[in-house]
């Protein structure tokens, strides 16, 4: 043999022997924790898509105290002028409901009860949209986020 020859065989019979050059791909077993987590899922894109989210969202983390449908249980219900601008008596909330920013910081500081702010601020939003699809506010293709709702004043009857 060549002593070219030799050295490429004895330099390539390592690499052959650990596997080749490609690392295997991680096991299940190995993979961290995030890696694992499930995907958090896409932000919505309008405010038709935050209503459905919101109302997924409500289910299962507002309903208890709300009721399934916004009917009000432990706390009050969200529909039929549920948006008052001032707070019925014996309230916790002395916020004034002028504008759907308000809404948004007062729900981001207080709910849910046991839990104050835990949720993401697509989810705050959505169950929002959630909410103000139930008081009659459509705002078609736009999408709820803080500064639209600044500029949104809530309706009165």
């Amino acid at each position: 043999m060549r002593p070219v020859l030799i050295f490429a065989t004895l330099f390539a019979l390592p690499i052959v022997a650990c596997g080749g050059g490609t690392p295997p791909a991680e096991s299940a077993d190995t993979a961290t924790p995030a890696e694992l987590a499930p995907a958090e899922p896409p932000a919505p894109a309008n405010f038709s898509e935050q209503v459905a989210r919101g109302q997924t969202v409500f289910g299962a983390k507002c309903a208890g105290c709300h009721g399934d449908g916004g009917e009000g249980k432990a706390g009050g219900g969200l529909d039929n002028g549920a948006l008052p601008l001032k707070a019925a008596a014996g309230s916790k909330r002395t916020t004034e409901f002028k504008t759907v920013a308000d809404i948004a910081d007062y729900v981001v500081k207080t709910m849910p009860p046991n839990a104050p702010g835990s949720l993401s601020t697509e989810d705050y939003y959505a169950v929002l949209a959630f909410d103000l699809k139930a008081n009659g506010i459509d705002l078609g293709d736009k999408k709820l986020d803080g500064e639209l709702a600044k500029t949104l004043e809530v309706p009165r009857k």
